[in-house]
């Protein structure tokens, strides 16, 4: 038998499920927090001139270190502050809101990509976690994070959310001490799509040891968060992670980064290139290059998504939904009469897609990713449907 031959790692892997991803019927798709926006339209011409100009390249192999990408992320960072709902355009010109403003300039020595955040995920586990030491990271949270410490043979220590689902900072900073094995968590959280401060985040770290690993996940904080990126000139022990795949309109690119001092980008760099030297193929890095680019288009798809979001919100409360306040692109809500599979069924039958999760102590919950205008008032409609039933 096949599996005789297998490892006991192979044995023990659980691996990470992702959104329904139907070929069965032309669903409206709300339930992988993919952006609803197609990318920037000097990406789409960027790669066409590209692959015109340049069919050749298509056969050799890519710049291993990404460096124009590298300098275009940084660039768009210090733009836009790292939160890009609440930039400004005037006359095509970006400048972040000044409680987003850097207060230093982002250097392309700073940055480290890869193959969408789920690969750069992986490389932080392996280059900063142990496989001797427990890790702290919330109970609920990205649900990739026990994949990968299955994968690398690294324990863990879930922290459960506090009663209003946010996350328990003082007993992770116990735990954390305890264990000294390092912390993450997504900012905002996901599913929660509750955000701390940054201040707070500062707070933790400071009262954290230098010595350990601070990981902070901020796959959606371009609708509403804090970003962390500022404390990065007082925490050398600081990563964030960051992903093109949500506010970037990205997913299908399958980029992702981190922002970190050079020295820690330099100990990621070496776990790639222990693994696979040419990581990113040379069209993702040209259409990553032209969506930092053009920044101010991100900008406003952004804002979109939040007034989108907001105004559900409300629709959902007005409907008698329990649903957490969010600043991310989706919505975390369950209904009182109406369990969370029975209505992401209920939905789907009206012909959209919602995620629903069966972990104890969520199941009730769905989780709604946050589409166009016109997307969400076919929800809506299907919502209503079912609670007339």
């Amino acid at each position: 038998m096949v599996t005789m031959i297998t490892s006991n790692r192979m044995k023990n892997l659980h691996p990470y499920v992702p959104g329904e991803q139907p070929k069965d019927r032309d669903y409206i798709k709300l339930n992988a927090n993919e952006n609803p926006y197609a990318p920037s339209p000097a990406v789409t011409k960027a790669v066409v001139d590209f692959v015109q100009a340049h069919p050749e390249k298509l056969g050799l192999y890519p710049d291993p270190d990404s460096l124009e990408l590298h300098a275009a992320i940084a660039d768009m960072l210090n733009q836009s502050g790292g939160v890009l709902c609440r930039a400004k355009v005037d006359g095509g010109k970006v400048t972040p809101a000044p409680e987003d403003k850097i207060p230093f300039t982002v250097t392309p020595d700073m940055i480290y990509s890869g193959n969408g955040s789920d690969e750069v995920l992986s490389f932080v586990f392996y280059a900063f976690f142990d496989s001797g030491r427990k890790f702290v990271m919330p109970e609920f949270t990205y649900s990739f994070y026990p994949v990968y410490a299955g994968f690398y043979n690294i324990p863990m220590d879930n922290v459960p959310l506090r009663s209003d689902w946010s996350l328990d900072t003082d007993e992770m900073l116990k735990r954390a001490a305890a264990n000294q094995g390092g912390i993450i968590f997504a900012n905002p959280n996901a599913p929660t799509g509750i955000g701390l401060k940054r201040e707070e985040v500062r707070q933790m770290i400071k009262k954290a040891s230098p010595d350990e690993i601070f990981i902070v996940d901020e796959a959606y904080v371009d609708f509403g968060g804090e970003s962390c990126i500022p404390l990065l000139a007082e925490f050398k022990n600081l990563v964030i992670v960051r992903t093109f795949s949500k506010s970037l309109c990205g997913a299908g690119q399958r980029l992702g980064y981190i922002v970190a001092n050079p020295e820690l980008v330099n100990i990621v760099t070496t776990v790639k290139n222990s693994v696979n030297h040419f990581p990113i193929d040379a069209v993702a890095q040209v259409s990553g290059t032209a969506a930092c680019h053009d920044v101010a288009y991100y900008v406003e798809t952004s804002k979109k998504v939040a007034e989108v979001r907001d105004d559900f919100y409300s629709f959902l409360k007005e409907n008698g939904f329990y649903v957490i306040p969010s600043e991310t692109n989706f919505l975390f809500a369950k209904h009182p009469n109406i369990g969370g599979d029975e209505l992401y069924k209920g939905i789907k039958a009206e012909g959209l897609l919602i995620r629903h999760f069966s972990t104890p102590g969520i199941e009730e919950f769905v989780r709604i990713t946050i589409g166009t205008k016109e997307q969400m008032e076919e929800l809506k409609k299907a919502f209503l449907k079912i609670l007339k039933k």
